[in-house]
């Protein structure tokens, strides 16, 4: 019962954002293709069951930037107004699309790259990959990254096994209000 109260939350809250948000995300798009030329990223990412599924957002880094996990991406690839978008959180907006989709959930777990085999064999020891990835969630209000796969994973699993409409609610607010630091990147020396 929770969890299709939860999908449904979902689908009214990523459609009302999508429309309510659409001017915001056209003017976000423009002001994008000025910062790298190519204002949306996509990226295929471990969904649910581990099934591929291709995860949009805002490009916050420059375009030649290797595909790896934030915190292994240097800070000097971020653009400048890619360091606005992730600290606002707005470089998320374009997932909502994928929670409209089913491909995600507003809150879950964040879906990791099919490099990241150490994350990947924590999770699925875990039984996180169950549920559907997500755009926030225990781990980013409490500012673990990926960079730490087993205290990931662990906290994850935490979060799915607790979950219930009110504290699915609680994260999303927790996050509108700015409470997690979102994905970390490597200091440059």
């Amino acid at each position: 019962m929770t969890h299709a109260v939860i999908r449904l939350l979902d689908i009214f809250f990523s459609a009302v954002g999508l429309l309510f948000g659409l001017p915001v995300l056209l003017i976000l798009i423009v002001i994008g293709w000025f910062d790298t030329g190519s204002p949306i990223f996509r990226q295929q990412r471990v969904g649910r069951y581990q099934k591929p599924f291709t995860l949009v957002k805002f490009r916050t880094m420059k375009k030649d930037t290797a595909h790896v996990a934030s915190h292994l991406a240097s800070a000097a690839s971020i653009t400048p107004f890619g360091r606005f978008l992730r600290r606002t959180k707005l470089d998320e907006l374009p997932q909502l699309w994928n929670v409209l989709k089913g491909e995600m959930s507003l809150v879950g777990p964040r879906p990791c790259l099919f490099n990241q085999l150490e994350l990947i064999e924590e999770r699925e020891a875990k039984g996180v990959f169950k549920s559907r990835p997500g755009i926030t969630g225990l781990a980013q209000i409490n500012d673990i990254d990926m960079s730490t796969p087993e205290l990931l994973a662990k906290t994850d699993a935490l979060m799915i096994e607790q979950m219930s409409v009110i504290r699915y609610l609680g994260f999303i607010i927790q996050t509108v209000i700015g409470k997690g630091a979102g994905d970390r990147v490597r200091k440059d020396s």
